[in-house]
């Protein structure tokens, strides 16, 4: 008797062939950026780039992924993703032809380390490869709690690797880089201190905490002193991070909010003045702080 083997069912096979695209698409990615870079036959711009000059480009393509989402332009938003992917294939390229890494390596760090860091998912053979897979159930556990300890286990032992057995145990501090934004490094500082006991234990410490800094700003407005000035609002500003993070708000996107508001209400005082064909700097402050108040007015109607 033959047995005919069983059709596979359409969202299988649909999935199977999306992952097939995917690595067909990922794989000209790979073949265009080694082509790119040929010594003979490639791009002189792109032959001519370091780890260092492209750097930059990382950070300024992850940012117009993050606008395209706040504008919800699901058109654009591929099209940022690939530009911010392109950044990760463009440094792997560099680091291969140093033989120091490739892409294969990016992909399969990233996935072992997220396998550690989800003990209690249970992943199939297409992620473990020839790792034994278990079905038996995994227990609850607080996840953001297990998330940071595991992240600590991990600083620990790359730690102990590159310096050796009895090296120093890295401080709590270790591994927030200096070149994240201010905002989100000074965050993630409060953040890792607070986890080892280093925090008010209620959110009225941490106002009064950010009106303290205020008025140590304002003594040193009085005298004058810019570096000093500058030494003490950064503290006012750290304060406030410091808070947003208690309030579990991301202070950046507080800010970037803060910056949108102003955009739109600065826009409005000028189609404003544009109306009446006036020139804003031929206008008061105290005119021009009318009309702001005015178009703050229409807005809050506006949301009702």
């Amino acid at each position: 008797m033959v047995i005919s083997p069983t059709p596979r069912q359409p969202a299988e096979t649909a999935k199977q062939g999306s992952s097939q695209q995917a690595a067909y698409e990922l794989q000209r990615l790979l073949a265009l950026m080694a082509r790119l870079r040929d010594p003979k036959e490639g791009c002189p711009w792109d032959r001519e780039q370091t780890h260092e000059t492209i750097a930059p480009y990382a950070i300024e393509e992850a940012y117009e992924v993050l606008d395209a989402i706040q504008k919800q332009d699901w058109n654009a938003f591929p099209d940022e993703l690939g530009d911010l992917l392109l950044q990760v294939v463009y440094q792997a390229q560099l680091a291969q032809e140093e033989g120091q890494f490739d892409f294969a390596t990016v992909a399969r760090m990233i996935t072992e380390k997220m396998i550690r860091r989800h003990p209690h998912v249970v992943f199939g053979a297409d992620v473990l490869e020839d790792q034994t897979v278990t079905d038996s159930p995994k227990p609850k556990q607080d996840i953001p709690g297990q998330w940071e300890m595991l992240k600590e286990q991990e600083r620990r032992r790359n730690a102990g690797q590159k310096n050796g057995r009895g090296a120093a145990v890295p401080g709590a501090l270790a591994g927030v880089p200096p070149a994240l934004p201010a905002l989100l490094r000074a965050s993630k500082l409060a953040a890792r201190a607070a986890r080892v006991g280093f925090d008010w234990p209620d959110i009225s410490g941490v106002v009064a905490k950010v009106h303290e800094e205020i008025e140590e700003f304002s003594v040193e407005l009085k005298a004058g002193n810019c570096e000093r000035m500058q030494d003490e609002l950064g503290d006012v500003l750290f304060s406030i991070a410091s808070l947003a993070r208690r309030l579990k708000l991301d202070p950046e996107a507080c800010l970037r909010q803060a910056c949108d508001k102003f955009t739109r209400r600065f826009e409005g005082v000028e189609a404003v003045l544009a109306e009446q064909g006036l020139s804003m700097s031929d206008q008061s402050v105290e005119v021009l702080d009318d009309i702001w108040k005015s178009v703050k007015k229409l807005e809050a109607e506006n949301k009702k």
